[in-house]
């Protein structure tokens, strides 16, 4: 096993896939599969319906690899994302159990105690091939009835998809059942990407950017991810579409979208927000899209990073009517 030094992990990696591993820890079995679940397919080759009805994840076991369009439908009363998480070759969500429990199990409880420190030194335990995991996109963020449209590029393999936003009690969505695992074919689909409205760019060194002025009707982003770093919440960066009304307030909605904040990814979400997508933390280089229709009003795009507005990751724009 790979010797690592204190804090010298991948911890972008390490909390994400500690999210997954918590569903495992907890009994939550992701591999059976429910009559709902089998009756959820594709309507065409390349889109992907994803259903969420309270904590579950109602979609295709397979899909194609290459271009998907992922329709997310949260049919639920909390806001959830879904994030794609690829396993490197022969692993799957079951080596949790034996190779992933015992370090995440101790590191959780000291995080839990205030011993941060501590509970981060203790991911060093974790398996090498842990660190090969590669987070490969998703929707943003999207509020209870809400709908999401986002287009990503899959290579084959094997995927668990999740959401770790947080219930009223601190627990993640994927402790209660939100962790599925996803085979990517080496079956290609014949879809391309999306004819595009509004380019947006993403870096760590120069925040969220676009490159025209945003109108109402139909919308089609294309995000493009320049780098892609750990933040100081050991978080990736992404960007999520919010709607503003009056009573929204900025610096409640920059906190809460640090999971590190005590308060933070945790239901409720904050008053006067509405959450429409986005495109979930992808590597550098990669390009995602999302679709959306937007009404005359004021918008936000945001990145799940500490202080966002600071970094340039927090940009608000008013679509006119």
């Amino acid at each position: 096993m790979k010797t690592l030094q204190p804090f010298s992990v991948n911890y972008s990696n390490v909390l994400y896939f500690l999210f997954t591993s918590i569903m495992i820890l907890q009994g939550c079995g992701p591999d059976k599969k429910t009559k709902a679940q089998e009756k959820v397919v594709p309507k065409d080759e390349g889109t992907i319906e994803i259903i969420t009805t309270v904590m579950d994840f109602k979609s295709p076991d397979t899909i194609p690899s290459g271009w998907n369009t992922f329709k997310y439908h949260n049919k639920s009363t909390e806001t959830h994302f879904f994030l794609l998480d690829k396993y490197p070759e022969g692993k799957t969500i079951q080596d949790t159990k034996t190779e992933v429990f015992p370090p995440f199990d101790k590191g959780m409880d000291l995080i839990n105690e205030g011993k941060s420190e501590e509970g981060f030194t203790e991911f060093n335990n974790l398996p090498a091939w842990f660190f090969e995991v590669v987070f490969s996109g998703g929707s943003g963020l999207v509020s209870p009835k809400k709908s999401s449209i986002t287009t990503l590029k899959l290579e084959p393999g094997y995927y668990i998809m999740e959401c770790y936003v947080k219930m009223p009690n601190g627990k993640f969505h994927s402790s209660m059942g939100m962790a599925k695992p996803i085979v990517v074919t080496n079956k290609k689909s014949s879809n391309a990407p999306p004819s595009v409205t509004t380019s947006i760019k993403v870096s760590s060194t120069e925040g969220i950017n676009y490159n025209s002025p945003i109108t109402k009707g139909a919308q089609v982003f294309s995000v493009e991810f320049l780098d892609q770093i750990a933040h100081e919440n050991f978080m990736g960066h992404d960007v999520n579409l919010v709607k503003l009304t009056d009573i929204a307030n900025l610096e409640d909605l920059e906190s809460w979208m640090n999971w590190a904040d005590p308060k933070g990814l945790i239901t409720p979400s904050p008053q006067g927000v509405t959450f429409l997508g986005g495109v979930n933390d992808s590597p550098a280089g990669s390009i995602g899209y999302f679709k959306v229709n937007l009404e005359p009003g004021h918008y936000a795009f945001i990145a799940e990073v500490p202080n966002a507005l600071k970094k340039g990751m927090l940009k608000t724009f008013t679509v006119l009517e």
